[in-house]
């Protein structure tokens, strides 16, 4: 840390409940920091929260009937983008990182709602009463829904550029679990010292992830990537993102001969993880696949929150990587 928390002792994180009153929303507060500081850490934190924390969304539709997002549908009271505009609002939580298609049938006169959606058990719904489509009698409807999990902000012109299907109506993606996040820097004072800063920060997310695994999550991120930057044996692009089945292997050195065993680092977060799993490795100090692959399977069930269903996430994922886990008992 700074040499200036050597005089004014560490910094105290506290939490406090947001006005929700649950674990989506509460106000994170650290202090003292060194000038500056509060700044550098909130803008890096905020930036992380916003566009890198794993979500779900929906990302097209395809409604019996319809061939184009501009029509309407006798006894429906709702156009078809009125109807993608509340399929866009829809709050999900989604397990596996595979795309999956659900649907919502009705018939007039009803309102249909979230809870009406025919999901798996891979997705859970997370605001049963949102209302999405109106029906009036004698009307009815039929809407096959994909759903995807990923990362950021997804347009429907890309997608509808890389597929562009009759009837298939793409809607543009807010993948992020996060709805706010603001942050402020106060002043604040420790003895004669009166230059320092306190960052308070309000988080809140839909449910999906709670506050604290969100701020975990983009902390836990971006110090992957300051360990990265600050470790002494620097690779390439292609080792840090592209090839994973070198993961912690010894590398063949010129002449033939065998060089060195190179520690190199991938952040796990490329390998998708639903964000339970995800989390519950790195809450358990597992932040690269490197690490992953030095565990074994009754190292990784003993991890706080981490079960059967993670384990079996973590097998197959590694497994069409090329990739598996240690027989050996290595820590982490």
């Amino acid at each position: 840390m700074h040499i200036i928390q050597e005089e004014i002792g560490l910094p105290v994180f506290s939490t406090q409940a947001g006005s929700k009153g649950d674990d989506s929303h509460k106000i994170f507060t650290i202090g003292p920091l060194p000038p500056g500081y509060g700044m550098t850490l909130g803008n890096a934190l905020r930036r992380a929260l916003l566009s890198s924390l794993p979500g779900a969304a929906v990302t097209s539709m395809r409604m019996k009937g319809v061939q184009h997002e501009y029509s309407t549908s006798k006894g429906v009271r709702e156009s078809v983008v009125d109807i993608a505009l509340n399929m866009k609002g829809l709050k999900l939580r989604k397990f596996s990182k595979d795309p999956e298609v659900i649907s919502l049938k009705g018939k007039g006169p009803a309102t249909l709602t979230a809870k009406d959606l025919t999901v798996s058990s891979d997705i859970e719904i997370l605001d049963p009463e949102t209302e999405i489509v109106t029906l009036e009698k004698g009307g009815d409807i039929d809407i096959s829904i994909t759903v995807e999990k990923g990362v950021g902000y997804s347009p429907a012109a890309e997608r509808n550029k890389k597929s562009n299907e009759p009837g298939l109506m793409h809607i543009d993606a807010i993948f992020s679990p996060v709805e706010k996040v603001r942050f402020t820097v106060q002043a604040a004072r420790v003895g004669q010292r009166t230059d320092l800063e306190k960052l308070v920060m309000e988080l809140k997310t839909n449910g999906s992830l709670t506050a604290d695994e969100a701020l975990q999550f983009a902390a836990q991120l971006l110090k992957s990537y300051f360990e990265y930057f600050g470790s002494p044996d620097k690779v390439v692009e292609s080792d840090f993102i592209a090839d994973f089945s070198r993961g912690g292997a010894a590398q063949l050195a010129d002449e033939g001969d065998m060089a060195p065993v190179k520690e190199s680092y991938t952040p796990i977060e490329i390998l998708n993880f639903s964000p339970r799993t995800l989390n519950a490795l790195i809450n358990a100090g597992v932040g690269s696949i490197e690490q992953l692959t030095k565990c074994t399977e009754a190292a990784l069930s003993n991890f706080r929150g981490f079960g059967a269903k993670a384990l079996d996430e973590v097998k197959q994922t590694l497994a069409e990587r090329g990739l598996k886990l240690s027989e050996e008992e290595i820590e982490p």
